[in-house]
């Protein structure tokens, strides 16, 4: 399937003494840019989290939060005196240097670090929940990238089907549009030589050959075709196909610029425009593709 590069998830678990807050959101990049946003306790674990994104995610500005939020029981306990009585030395310590310094509060003590001594969690269980957690949560991002990237596919399937249909409008019209041209520039050129008699017809015909092949545009036509076929090729086979799409996005600019460049006729001049407009219609969107 096809993933757009923006995608959103969050995801939260209960590891008994508390939970962890996992959330993940990424937009467009070149390529795959990972940044961490990770609490205290979790900060190991960014390479366990950096594996395990990019075997799921290959292009995209991705930030990943996670936070570890303790119960709320887990605070109820008995205050370390020890913690309480090395603070009120230091108070005193403090006191003695410098008379005028305000005392400590209740309520600064009792906020104090390690005033109430928090086990420590258990290093084992907390990697398989972060594990967990992750897989979890790029089930729901994958998903939501793939939402995304359908309706993105959608609507370049709709310009790309717009594209085939101008080509196969404009190119039954061509020989005629050719045969009326040389027809005009031949009468020119006996114009402008002027007495007839004197005029060499084969010079001419080559002239107006040599002026036609210029400005033929089947081949343009053609390859247009062929490349709105090979862009619903990729979005139907699915995966990270940005890149290559993003590549034949500036192949179909090229055949719209040249075809422009050979505008003999109001016809091509206008079919040259619309071109132009829904090949970057469809670029807009081929930047959001993974």
């Amino acid at each position: 399937m096809i993933a757009s590069m923006t995608g959103y998830s969050a995801r939260v678990r209960d590891i008994g003494r508390g939970a962890l807050h996992l959330e993940l959101k990424s937009v467009n990049s070149r390529f795959l840019d990972l940044f961490f946003r990770l609490g205290d306790e979790v900060r190991g674990f960014e390479p366990l989290l950096r594996e395990r994104i990019a075997a799921k995610v290959s292009r995209g500005k991705l930030e990943c939060r996670l936070y570890f939020v303790p119960a709320a029981t887990v605070s109820a306990q008995e205050p370390n005196g020890e913690a309480i009585a090395r603070l009120v030395r230091w108070q005193s310590l403090v006191q003695s240097h410098s008379p005028d310094a305000p005392p400590l509060s209740t309520g600064e003590i009792l906020r104090w670090p390690g005033v109430f001594a928090e086990e420590s969690l258990d290093g084992e269980a907390l990697a398989a929940a972060v594990g967990t957690l992750i897989d979890e949560a790029l089930v729901d991002f994958t998903a939501s990238r793939r939402r995304e990237g359908d309706k993105l596919a959608a609507m370049i399937r709709e310009r790309t089907a717009r594209i085939r249909e101008i080509v196969a409008l404009v190119e039954p019209e061509m020989p005629a549009a050719q045969a009326a041209l040389e027809e005009k520039l031949r009468q020119r050129l006996l114009d402008a030589l002027g007495d007839a008699s004197r005029v060499d017809d084969d010079r001419i015909r080559q002239e107006i050959v040599l002026y036609a092949t210029k400005v033929d545009v089947a081949e343009e036509l053609s390859r247009l075709r062929t490349h709105a076929d090979e862009v619903d090729r990729i979005l139907k086979a699915g995966g990270a196909s940005g890149k290559r799409l993003d590549f034949l996005m500036q192949e179909l600019n090229r055949e719209a610029n040249t075809l422009g460049s050979k505008a003999a006729t109001p016809v091509v001049t206008s079919t040259s425009m619309e071109l132009k407009l829904l090949i970057e219609q469809i670029r807009e969107q081929v930047q959001n593709l993974e």
